[in-house]
């Protein structure tokens, strides 16, 4: 089955932070860690919620403000300081009765390999490491932090005919 056909059996979405969500720099100001995250992934990430969409993060990070700006999106499914992120996976699928072949997750360095090579789909950000970008099953043409988020997000969601939010009249919340 080609990467197109296996976005039909899609109905969740799994995501690293750093260098997916984030271009993956971390500014430090007065012991503070600041990321900077899209907007336009931010709206596809409430827009997916809004669809029925599960949609879990998966970091080895333990940032507050990550997790804050998280559940401002509707992201309740947020999972820090991974040592071994498919044990985290494993409790998504528990915690809602998924399949692995039902998720999508996007991760782009050596943390994520295995999560990758378990899923329905991995993919990546462009420019993730050589070893991720060797396995995954989508290559984004957007890098981390800068729009990969809602491509893939968009994908799923057109072929599944759930991208109509011209036609709903949704009133996402502000991103």
């Amino acid at each position: 089955m080609n990467y197109k056909e296996k976005l039909n059996h899609i109905n969740s979405f799994v995501f690293d932070v750093d260098g997916v969500m984030t271009d993956g720099s971390i500014l430090l100001i007065n012991n503070e860690m600041i990321r900077n995250m899209n907007t336009k992934d931010g709206f596809a990430l409430q827009f997916a919620i809004k669809k029925g969409y599960k949609i879990a993060v998966i970091t080895g990070g333990r940032d507050a403000s990550v997790v804050s700006r998280l559940n401002y999106l509707g992201i309740t499914d947020v999972y820090l300081d991974s040592k071994y992120k498919w044990n985290d996976l494993e409790d998504f699928l528990y915690k809602y009765g998924l399949k692995p072949h039902e998720i999508l997750y996007m991760g782009d360095d050596l943390p994520d390999y295995e999560v990758m090579s378990k899923v329905g789909i991995g993919a990546a950000p462009k420019d993730s490491c050589p070893e991720i970008l060797s396995i995954a099953d989508y290559i984004s043409p957007y890098k981390g932090g800068k729009g990969c988020v809602r491509d893939v997000i968009e994908q799923v969601l057109r072929v599944r005919g759930d991208w109509d939010y011209l036609e709903s009249g949704d009133e996402t919340a502000s991103i």
